[in-house]
């Protein structure tokens, strides 16, 4: 059972520590429990009676945390909140967006989750919950905070990093291969900051919100979390102005490069223009041809076309072409 991020589970907490325990025993443990957890996985076809299970949740609240697509978001409900935080997946190779919802319902020792697909910061929260370091809703929610931007700190550096190698590596001969690189660096960092920025406001509107169940520490951190969410967007946002301002510079040395070889070709055509025009002159099937009949002819029509090519390719190197 807990080798399973996906799956509904239930915790409880008491003066004692916290325990796992199984969904037919929440009515009976989770009133008397000094804070009780409850996450359920949206697939299950009991997903909207587990939730319902809190009594006094506002029914804009329940459709909420059932909703499939959502944004970060903080919005106090009567004696509640509702917080949406988006973090990595625990499975990478699944598709849709890169960046995986959870959404909270924190009320007074009760907390009830709800996700589609597995969340990467849910087993280090699991273990910090049976621990016994997590003993209210503040603590619940700061620690997806903390875990969530933990775990998304080293893909934005990696972003950055990425990045810097593809820009020193600009001016080598192989530099049109990363465009694609570019573009997929670009595409990340844009698919991030369009949830992390709402997610900072977020976290600081519930960092300032008058819910009794918010203690200073758990402000704190809360606080702590928006400003690292703060400047992951910003780097972020460097990040995609770094990437097409490098895909602009890998377009102009790939239109460079192109306009160099047509130069060269140009080159060549030049020099062999008239070569072709004079063996066409002299091929011509006709009488009166100069000296056709001569047993030097064929060597000296080559000599001459040796002098005329030495001698166009010298002109085009003494007036730089073959350097532009």
């Amino acid at each position: 059972m807990a080798g399973d991020a996906a799956m509904s589970r239930v915790f409880v907490y008491n003066g004692d520590g916290a325990r796992e325990i199984s969904l037919d025993d929440f009515c009976a443990q989770a009133d008397h429990a000094a804070f009780s957890w409850v996450h359920a996985d949206g697939w299950r076809e009991d997903a909207h009676g587990i939730v319902s299970r809190c009594d006094h949740m506002p029914q804009a609240a329940l459709s909420a945390l059932l909703a499939q697509e959502t944004r970060p978001r903080c919005t106090l409900m009567g004696h509640g909140a509702l917080i949406n935080l988006r973090g990595l997946g625990a499975d990478e190779g699944a598709g849709g967006d890169p960046l995986v919802s959870i959404r909270l319902w924190a009320e007074h020792a009760r907390v009830i989750t709800v996700s589609y697909r597995p969340l990467a910061a849910m087993e280090p929260v699991v273990k910090r919950m049976l621990a016994g370091e997590i003993r209210d809703p503040g603590d619940l929610i700061a620690a997806f905070a903390q875990e969530i931007t933990e775990a998304l700190d080293p893909e934005v550096a990696q972003l950055g990093d990425d990045l810097d190698e593809i820009e020193s590596s600009l001016s080598d001969s192989g530099a049109a291969d990363v465009r694609r690189q570019v573009s997929e660096i670009r595409a990340s960092a844009i698919s991030y900051r369009r949830f992390i920025s709402p997610q900072r406001q977020a976290l600081e509107r519930l960092s300032a919100a008058d819910a009794p169940w918010l203690h200073p520490d758990d402000r704190l951190h809360l606080q702590e979390a928006a400003d690292r969410c703060a400047r992951m967007a910003e780097e972020l946002e460097a990040v995609r102005e770094r990437s097409a301002l490098a895909h602009e510079e890998l377009t102009d040395l790939r239109a460079e490069q192109m306009n160099r070889q047509a130069l060269i070709i140009s080159v060549v055509a030049l020099v062999f223009l008239p070569l072709t025009f004079l063996t066409g002159l002299l091929g011509m099937n006709v009488n009166g041809i100069p000296f056709a009949h001569e047993r030097w002819a064929f060597w000296g029509v080559v000599a001459v076309c040796v002098v005329m090519s030495v001698g166009i390719s010298g002109w085009f190197a003494a007036t730089r072409w073959l350097k532009r």
